[in-house]
């Protein structure tokens, strides 16, 4: 399911426009964003947790040139699934 039918997809079962839905995806995304990149953690009932982790600078060899690089330090977003969602997905 790419992005389009997932807004239309809501659309249909929330009976709200299009638009709407795409404003309310948006500023979901930017809420989550700004909390993850804060480190926080971000708990949704029956759904599961969202989770902001930094990942440290490293270095990395090229197994091709074996030249040595660093690795910047970065956020990544870990994501937890609720024992309520996984159950009902069994």
């Amino acid at each position: 399911m790419d992005n389009k039918q997932f807004i239309e997809a809501l659309a249909r079962n929330l009976k709200r426009d299009r638009k709407d839905i795409k404003n309310l995806i948006e500023a979901l995304n930017a809420v989550v964003s700004s909390r993850c990149g804060e480190l926080d953690t971000i708990a949704v009932p029956g759904f599961g947790t969202l989770e902001g982790r930094k990942k440290n600078e490293r270095i990395m060899t090229n197994p091709s040139t074996h030249k040595r690089m660093l690795i910047p330090p970065k956020i990544t977003l870990n994501f937890k699934v609720s024992n309520v969602l996984k159950n009902r997905m069994k």
